[in-house]
């Protein structure tokens, strides 16, 4: 019985000691994170954030008169909802007339003034030419009676007769020179005619030009499509309260939801990995679970400021692959650009790296129950891990961080290196 208790004794003692040196081993080891290092296929990626939007679209423009009209900014009175699908023909915005309407009154008076112009110029002619015809009627007759005088007067002395030619002689000159003044003032009023009636046609052009350019101030939809608003050159969008230029009448667009891309800006540092063709990885940040392909289609060439930054950015366009009904323009997405892939490397996280000065790269390795302070060689990183060439193989165990014991790490370095160990291997 003796012994029994004994026994007991012995075993409660190895389970308290078992309990305070693997309990402890065991939340030491849960405290310090080992990672495995894989070997495959290794991709260094850019990762953006772009905006949606059509490759192709329709714009909904306003009047295209308005330069002609010399109206050279027009407000917008009133908009439909952005998002809203539209048929062809169908309401999209109305424009303010009120300036408009100020240039067809001055119009239609001016219009008024040529046409009265017109028809004052028509009388004035016509009673100057009948006054100049009944002139010369009475001319006409004066040289018939100087004739009848003449042909009367054979008989008398030649004084007389002489004096009788004379007057024939003036009758006729004065009949002449009234027929060609006649002929003169006839092609003076036919130019004053003219005159009045171009007035009158350029002042009636303008004016039915500025009436048809009322009615375009109801702008409708050129094709079907979804409504999206046109942004200004300070990206703002444009909506019920702005303006149209006459150089840009831009109201709306009608994108092409079939084709879409990413339009995104990449920093300078990075933008020399970028390159036409590159596959993209591209996600949703309205629906995290879809997952996207798309390719770079274009890269700027010259840099532009990024607001509130002194940081150089250039504009890249992704091209989606997919036809998603779910894609929206103005929507943002998430482009993971693959600049480079890279087959059957070593990589590991990037917390797994530590550094001594400039020069030397160290991971702490646990080999067995030991841990060393491997010397790696690294190659090309991207934003979460990096290659390691040299140092460890595949499937190796590699601390995520510095262990809590540590100082006392027997220090393995890469053979042939040139590196100034002796500060490590203290």
């Amino acid at each position: 019985m003796k012994r029994k208790g004994i026994i007991i004794g012995i075993v409660l003692v190895a389970i308290v000691a078992g309990y305070f040196v693997f309990g402890n081993n065991s939340k030491a080891a849960d405290s310090e994170i080992l990672v495995t290092a894989q070997k495959g296929e290794f991709l260094i990626d850019i990762t953006v954030s772009g905006e949606l939007e059509a490759k192709n679209s329709v714009q909904i423009l306003g009047p295209n008169g308005l330069r002609a009209a010399r109206l050279w900014n027009v407000k917008i009175d009133d908009l439909i909802a952005e998002g809203t699908v539209v048929k062809k023909g169908d309401y999209i915005a109305s424009l303010d007339k009120s300036e408009l309407a100020d240039r067809i009154r001055n119009e239609e008076n001016e219009l008024q003034q040529s046409m009265s112009k017109y028809t004052q110029t028509q009388l004035d002619t016509a009673l100057e030419l009948r006054q100049t015809r009944d002139d010369l009627i009475n001319l006409k007759f004066a040289v018939v009676e100087r004739e009848l005088i003449l042909e009367q007067s054979q008989f008398e002395p030649p004084a007389t007769i002489k004096q009788e030619e004379i007057n024939l002689e003036k009758a006729n000159r004065a009949y002449d020179q009234a027929r060609k003044n006649y002929q003169l003032k006839k092609r003076r009023a036919v130019a004053q005619m003219q005159e009045a009636a171009a007035k009158m046609a350029e002042d009636q052009n303008e004016f039915d030009f500025l009436q048809r350019l009322s009615q375009e101030f109801i702008i409708k939809a050129p094709e079907a499509g979804m409504v999206i608003y046109q942004r200004e050159y300070n990206g703002k969008k444009k909506g019920k309260g702005s303006s149209i230029g006459a150089w840009d009448p831009t109201v709306a667009t009608l994108p092409d939801l079939t084709t879409m891309l990413s339009k995104t800006y990449v920093n300078e540092v990075d933008i020399r990995k970028v390159k036409s063709g590159q596959k993209v990885n591209i996600g949703l940040d309205a629906f995290p679970e879809k997952k996207l392909t798309g390719k770079v289609v274009s890269v700027a060439n010259v840099g532009e400021q990024k607001p509130n930054s002194d940081a150089k950015v250039f504009e890249v366009s992704i091209e989606v692959n997919e036809v998603d009904t779910t894609l929206r323009p103005a929507m943002t997405t998430s482009n993971a650009i693959i600049a480079d892939v890279m087959k059957d490397v070593i990589f590991l996280p990037l917390e797994c790296l530590h550094n001594q000065g400039d020069s030397l790269t160290y991971v702490y390795k646990r080999e067995g129950m030991t841990t060393l302070r491997q010397e790696v060689e690294i190659g090309k990183a991207n934003a979460n891990e990096a290659v390691i060439l040299r140092g460890i193989e595949a499937g190796d165990r590699i601390f995520l961080s510095i262990p809590k014991e540590n100082g006392n790490e027997k220090f393995v370095p890469l053979e042939d290196t040139g590196a100034d160990l002796s500060a490590l291997k203290r």
